[in-house]
């Protein structure tokens, strides 16, 4: 059999059709709540790679039509290395083709290599173990997945990397896989086909949430959002250092406010700290850090909130005439 049969059977084979919405569906944007909804055990399915019946350690789940499978176990299947970050509950993984991977509990956006791309559906915690969507984390491991309706069977075909021939060069390769040479281009974060020569090892699965760029940020962004959360609620939880850092942000994307995050903390009476000197001399500390990263990356536990207070000492007409969305720690969080 010549490479290019090779190639043709490996990257070019076919997919079986997805039928069901189990494993293929797609809700953009998430919100807080989608990240309510309920986690089941997945009854009666099963993981295949590369024809073979994979056995689970732990169960797979599914939420919300989508199904997850433990970070470290997706991983290890592919040949992969995790790191997990307790911490920050972030897992770092290292693909076998040098590819990073970073995952956040509860956090849409993935970073991946030099990128952040938002997911269809988020990573997950339950029973000790991260739970991640089985196809946007399959395809950045660089494999190929479909859904066997008859079957109940989530199919996984892991793709090796292209290698460039005299005969197969990136115009071949580009056709054998269904992408664009622009698209295989970028996957490989080359610049231009000068680098393609041959004997080149080229990345072929193009993850389907690299068309998904997560709007960017700014560092000085982020340490001021981190700097009036740790003002205004640095002795609280990180949950509720979340929800501050999510007021501020959703008054960003509200067009009765500001529409970045310095004019928003520094106009109106909201923030006194802005005003007195308190935000200047703030020094965020590491939950503050973490939740004004998270927030930044889509994860919101307060949904469209626009204020928050302390009922113990904000009251008045204006106050109780609001929406409360959550209260978390001494502070309610409302629209």
């Amino acid at each position: 059999m010549s490479l290019v049969q090779k190639m043709k059977k490996r990257i070019g084979k076919p997919m079986l059709v997805a039928i069901g919405a189990l494993l293929l569906s797609a809700t953009i944007p998430l919100t807080a709540v989608a990240a309510q909804e309920k986690v089941t055990e997945a009854e009666n399915v099963k993981i295949e790679l590369d024809g073979q019946t994979i056995k689970l350690a732990d169960p797979i789940r599914e939420k919300a039509d989508r199904l997850y499978l433990p970070v470290a176990q997706l991983a290890k299947m592919f040949g992969a290395k995790v790191d997990w970050d307790a911490k920050n509950e972030e897992a770092t993984i290292d693909t076998k083709y040098g590819d990073r991977i970073v995952l956040g509990n509860g956090v849409p956006v993935v970073y991946f290599n030099d990128a952040r791309y938002i997911m269809d559906a988020f990573p997950f915690e339950t029973d000790g173990r991260m739970y991640v969507p089985l196809r946007d984390a399959a395809e950045l491991l660089h494999a190929k997945v479909s859904w066997n309706d008859e079957e109940r069977t989530a199919v996984l075909e892991s793709v090796p990397l292209a290698v460039v021939t005299e005969e197969l060069g990136l115009a071949e390769i580009s056709k054998q896989v269904g992408s664009s040479p622009k698209e295989l281009l970028k996957r490989n974060e080359l610049d231009s086909e000068d680098a393609i020569v041959t004997g080149k090892k080229l990345r072929v699965v193009i993850p389907s949430l690299m068309d998904h760029a997560a709007k960017p940020f700014t560092d000085k962004d982020r340490l001021l959002l981190a700097k009036i959360t740790q003002v205004e609620a640095g002795d609280e939880s990180y949950e509720s250092q979340l929800a501050v850092a999510n007021v501020i942000l959703n008054r960003v994307k509200n067009p009765q406010f500001p529409d970045t995050i310095k004019d928003v903390i520094y106009s109106g009476k909201q923030f006194p700290p802005a005003h007195n000197g308190l935000l200047d001399r703030s020094v965020p500390q590491a939950d503050a850090l973490r939740a004004a990263k998270d927030a930044l990356n889509g994860k919101s536990n307060v949904e469209d909130a626009v204020y928050f207070y302390n009922p113990k000492v904000s009251k008045g007409e204006f106050w109780a005439s609001l929406t409360v969305i959550d209260t978390i720690g001494s502070h309610r969080y409302a629209k």
